[in-house]
């Protein structure tokens, strides 16, 4: 029994079916059982009226004494009764012999038991003479029955028909909901194509609207994994062969001074290789959170740029490079602090790194209207205009490049910034006269520019 209930239970047709009907069921019951006992109610009432309106025709037609006698024993009819009584209690009329019948002293309507069974009786009383019309309550109820039985009639025909329409409504309405498992159900493990929401009910269509969010979400992340995968055969095949040559050039080296140039190099090929990793890695990271839809929270922009300043003020003072914020409007948009902490980290590094000894490097944030542009300004060489959109690729490097590097510091930047909805534009710096690296977030519906304000300028070395 449990198991057929689960059964029901775990089918929306079957659970739909099943209540509908059992609510049809009772429905329909119910109304018979109202229509019965309504019927009942207006047939006593009818027959009453017919017993008082035949006392009140006979008042006028009978003598005011002596007996007449009964009708005779061949034409008894026992389903109505009537009897005459006079004040002294005599009776002198009788439609039954033996009708049996006791006088009442009650006036107006009452049940009696005589002769074996219930008789409904009505009196009056009229020029000393009381008059009475009594019926068999069993042949009342049987024609009060047979009555109600033709009202509820139609309810019990139309019950099954009205099943009937149930049972095609809901299996047509759960058509689609079918047509979706079997289109969820035949596809093939790597087919993430969307579902089709043709035709579906407005209460299925979000499931399959959310479905098709989740198979998306699914194949950016698979897309990111191949790209990952991709990228790191194709990338780390050139660092690790150099490494290789280099263990041979320090297993091959004739005295010390080679050998220290050739672990030198090593240790310089085993750092841009772990770059290499790092770089390869945080970008596959912040594809993956764009591809799950990891949800925005405001983030303040010049919290944001102070720790990134703190995160490379110790490669600038390395290089003795000026770094710090030019100037900071207050600031907030939607987005994740840590990816927008390593946009900007990533954009300092690149400047430090190709910005010459006792250089500069500005960072600037400003409101323009509803949008928030952040500025990276650096001393450096600066890029060509023909290689400023290239560089935003991955593994890609100016052929003018004066530092060693991975080619995915500004592929990271990108990322991310498609990741808040951002866009990415690379110039030449007008106050620095090296590359200017603008970010600019869109206005958001969350997104909120607090009551601008200059800040000073944050120096680092």
């Amino acid at each position: 029994m449990n198991k057929v209930w689960s059964s029901l239970t775990g089918s929306l047709r079957a659970r739909l079916l099943w209540f509908l009907l059992v609510a049809i069921v009772l429905a329909a019951g119910a109304q018979a059982l109202v229509a019965y006992r309504t019927v009942l109610a207006e047939a006593d009432d009818i027959f009453d009226y017919h017993m008082q309106q035949m006392a009140l025709s006979l008042r006028a037609g009978l003598p005011p004494s002596a007996a007449v006698g009964g009708i005779g024993t061949g034409e008894q009819n026992f389903d109505f009764v009537v009897q005459v009584w006079t004040a002294d209690g005599v009776r002198i009329f009788e439609s039954a012999e033996e009708a049996a019948l006791p006088q009442l002293a009650v006036l107006g309507f009452a049940d009696v038991h005589a002769r074996g069974t219930t008789y409904r009786v009505f009196s009056m009383q009229t020029r000393g003479l009381v008059i009475q019309v009594a019926q068999d309550m069993a042949a009342r109820r049987h024609m009060a029955g047979t009555l109600a039985l033709r009202t509820i009639a139609p309810v019990a025909l139309m019950a099954p028909l009205l099943m009937l329409v149930v049972w095609w409504v809901v299996s047509r309405s759960l058509a689609p909901v079918a047509r979706v498992r079997k289109q969820v159900a035949s596809r093939q493990a790597d087919d993430l194509s969307p579902v089709s929401e043709e035709g579906l009910p407005e209460e299925v269509r979000p499931l399959v609207q959310e479905l098709n969010l989740l198979f998306d979400r699914v194949r950016h992340a698979f897309d990111a994994q191949k790209h990952f995968v991709a990228d790191a055969a194709h990338e780390l095949r050139s660092p690790l062969a150099a490494l290789k040559l280099q263990v041979q050039g320090l297993q091959r080296a004739p005295d010390g001074a080679s050998r220290d140039l050739a672990v030198s190099r090593l240790v310089a090929g085993i750092d841009r290789a772990t770059r290499l990793v790092e770089q390869m890695l945080a970008l596959a990271r912040h594809e993956a959170s764009m591809a799950a839809g990891a949800k925005p929270e405001p983030v303040d922009l010049s919290e944001v740029a102070r720790l990134a300043v703190s995160d490379a003020v110790a490669a600038a003072q390395a290089r003795g490079i000026d770094i710090g914020i030019a100037h900071a409007d207050a600031a907030v948009v939607d987005g994740q602090p840590e990816a927008l902490r390593m946009l900007l980290r990533n954009l300092l590094e690149n400047a430090i790194k190709y910005t010459p000894l006792e250089g500069r490097v500005d960072i600037r944030i400003a409101r323009q209207g509803d949008s928030v542009e952040l500025t990276v300004d650096d001393s450096g060489p600066g890029l060509p205009p023909a290689e400023r959109e290239r560089v935003l690729d991955r593994f890609y490097r100016s052929g003018e490049t004066q530092a060693s590097g991975s080619g995915l510091g500004l592929a990271i930047v990108k990322s991310i910034a498609d990741l808040h909805g951002a866009t990415v534009a690379l110039d030449q710096s007008p106050s620095l006269g090296g590359l200017r690296v603008r970010v600019v977030f869109a206005p958001s519906p969350r997104g909120r520019g607090l009551e601008p304000g200059g800040g000073p300028g944050l120096s680092g070395a």
